[in-house]
């Protein structure tokens, strides 16, 4: 009798298991299977963000070098690279890309998610995430300035005191400014979310006062970390 329940159970237990496979993975599949994912090269023709022109702006001569003119080839050439980084350092395993409908989310980082602004090629592998070590970034773009990412990635707690994340000093140059992987991944940041209607603020707000002291200070202390290295 035992053995007869047992065999029930284990066979409801593969068929369950079938049958959340044909619901969660093959209907999708099915149903968005030839929805057309948006290239690299589209994402590029709707216009460079602001701060990749700043980029070239602040270090032209090193911009020059790792990617000529800011165009829209040298733009899809940075989003590339910054987003292989992005993947490649594991940067999701603390801030993921994925805003959800609880606990406030959206007032902290902006509108809830939504499935449309994930069909393209940026987007794979999957970077939703499940932490929230740092915040969530897929509404970024130009929340902060180049400069503050600049600090931020050079020295973390120079701009965010609590912070436990790492310094990513190899994104520099000798001299303290940002080198080729530095610019791209800084492109790759600012460009998340940068296709709101809101852009550069999801909430319709610059910077507050207490924000662009930060980001002066921020400015300021890498200045002096770069003349006395």
């Amino acid at each position: 009798m035992f053995e007869s329940k047992s065999g029930i159970f284990l066979v409801a237990g593969f068929g369950f298991f079938i049958l959340a496979f044909i619901v969660m993975a093959l209907i999708p599949i099915t149903i968005y299977s030839d929805e057309k994912e948006q290239t690299l090269a589209e994402i590029a023709a709707e216009g460079m963000t602001h701060e990749f022109v700043d980029l070239a702006e602040r270090y032209p001569e090193r911009f020059k070098e790792y990617f000529g003119a800011p165009t829209e080839d040298s733009f899809a050439t940075a989003l590339r690279r910054g987003h292989k980084i992005y993947v490649g350092e594991g940067c999701w395993h603390c801030h993921s890309q994925f805003i959800r409908p609880i606990s406030n989310e959206e007032q902290r980082w902006g509108p809830v998610s939504y499935a449309s602004e994930y069909q393209n090629e940026l987007q794979r592998p999957v970077l939703f995430g499940t932490r929230r070590v740092g915040p969530d970034l897929i509404r970024e773009a130009a929340r902060r300035s180049n400069d503050w990412h600049v600090a931020h990635f050079y020295e973390p707690k120079w701009v965010v005191p609590t912070s436990v994340m790492p310094s990513y000093k190899w994104f520099f140059d000798e001299d303290g400014y940002p080198n080729r992987d530095g610019m791209s991944i800084i492109t790759y940041i600012q460009w998340l979310g940068s296709w709101q209607p809101e852009y550069p603020y999801w909430d319709g707000r610059g910077p507050t006062p207490a924000m662009v002291a930060d980001d002066e200070a921020a400015d300021d202390r890498h200045d002096e970390e770069v003349s006395t290295s």
